[in-house]
């Protein structure tokens, strides 16, 4: 049940679907309470009632306040403190931009804000990060994030690659230290081309969009810091087959956290339910796992208690799928504030397996 100080907040925005959206997204990430929940229903109390331009303007300058201070945090030594406040300024950008979706200024100003905030980071961590660009398709190539690991010689790494329409950087600061912490490499990376300017409306549709994890992993494996048998790859999203099609293709992977083609199944039984019956019998079964089937790597399936697709469902496929794929794992996250997981619990044991595989095939190779 929603509190009295979230339906204050709500209050003059109930009537606008999108900005109320916006708002209880992010007042459900905060901690109510505490410091960061009344900063942000005092930037609410700011604007002007249904007053678009004022919603843009205290939301942003908020965000550009919020980087600032992460800036000067990490200028002390306070990177992990300031990873936290530019994770805050990309939500607030967020927030900010939610009813502008066809205002193609607005959106590039956010764009390059997030950006921004993600380009500090690499900046200000120690070791440096840099910004690289990933050959794919002839005129489009991918740009991604690249955190070293703190050490000399080849490392083990991860690649987390966004669902195509998503941006970086958003998961380069939520998993940074994650990686850090445990002597992994990362390199984030999505599909919206180089800049803040998205060009995903050039490519989206496109049939063969996996194949950009192939080029990633070819970029990765030219570089001399990656420990070429010690990839890993994480999905940053857990209600989409989109890495488990393309690792399928490519099996190079030491180790992958995805759906393993849960979601293309949940889409065929929705599917199948439009059908009549003759048209039923041209689709491939429901139970038919053939993705997981071509995943040659150690697979890790996280999903929330309550989501897209019920527990004891996703249990069941799995079950089927390791008659086929012995090493796959399914790991259940418990439904917290605003009906998601905890994030910090399930990153630390998404990594925790991640480094955990990539040492077993270390051990391996030797």
């Amino acid at each position: 049940m929603r509190s009295e100080g979230i339906l204050k907040a709500l209050g003059p925005w109930s009537e606008r679907e999108e900005l109320s959206d916006a708002l209880m997204r992010l007042l459900d990430t905060t901690p109510e309470g505490g410091g960061e929940f009344a900063a942000c229903l005092a930037v609410v109390q700011r604007i002007y009632n249904d007053d678009e331009a004022s919603w843009y303007q205290e939301w942003t300058r908020s965000a550009e306040v919020m980087r600032e201070e992460a800036c000067l945090l990490a200028d002390a030594g306070s990177l992990d403190a300031g990873r936290r406040k530019w994770l805050r300024a990309i939500n607030y950008y967020d927030v900010a931009a939610s009813p502008f979706g066809g205002c193609v200024v607005r959106q590039q100003a956010v764009a390059s804000g997030i950006r921004a905030c993600a380009l500090d980071y690499l900046r200000l961590g120690v070791p440096q990060g840099e910004v690289v660009t990933i050959p794919w398709r002839q005129d489009y190539p991918l740009e991604a994030y690249f955190l070293p690991a703190d050490g000399n010689g080849p490392a083990p790494t991860v690649v987390c690659i966004c669902e195509p329409g998503r941006r970086k950087e958003k998961s380069l600061l939520m998993l940074a230290g994650y990686a850090a912490e445990r002597g992994l490499s990362l390199l984030v990376v999505d599909v919206l081309g180089p800049g803040p300017a998205s060009r995903f409306d050039d490519i989206v549709g496109s049939r063969d969009l996996e194949s950009a994890i192939g080029s990633v992993m070819d970029y990765v494996c030219e570089r001399d810091d990656v420990d070429d048998d010690r990839i890993a790859i994480l999905a940053d999203d857990w209600s989409s087959s989109f890495v488990a099609r393309g690792i399928a293709l490519d099996p190079r992977y030491a180790a992958a956290v995805c759906d393993a083609g849960l979601w293309d199944i949940h889409e065929r039984v929705c599917l199948s339910r439009r059908l009549k019956p003759d048209e039923r019998a041209c689709l491939p079964s429901a139970s038919d796992c053939r993705v997981a089937r071509q995943i040659m790597c150690p697979l890790l399936v996280a999903l929330p208690e309550v989501g897209w697709l019920r527990a004891d469902i996703a249990a069941r496929l799995v079950a089927q799928m390791k008659r086929d794929h012995l090493d796959i794992t399914l790991k259940i996250f418990a439904n917290q504030q605003g009906g998601v997981p905890d994030e910090a619990h399930a990153n630390g044991f998404i990594f925790d397996w991640i480094a955990s595989r990539l040492a077993g095939s270390q051990e391996m190779q030797g």
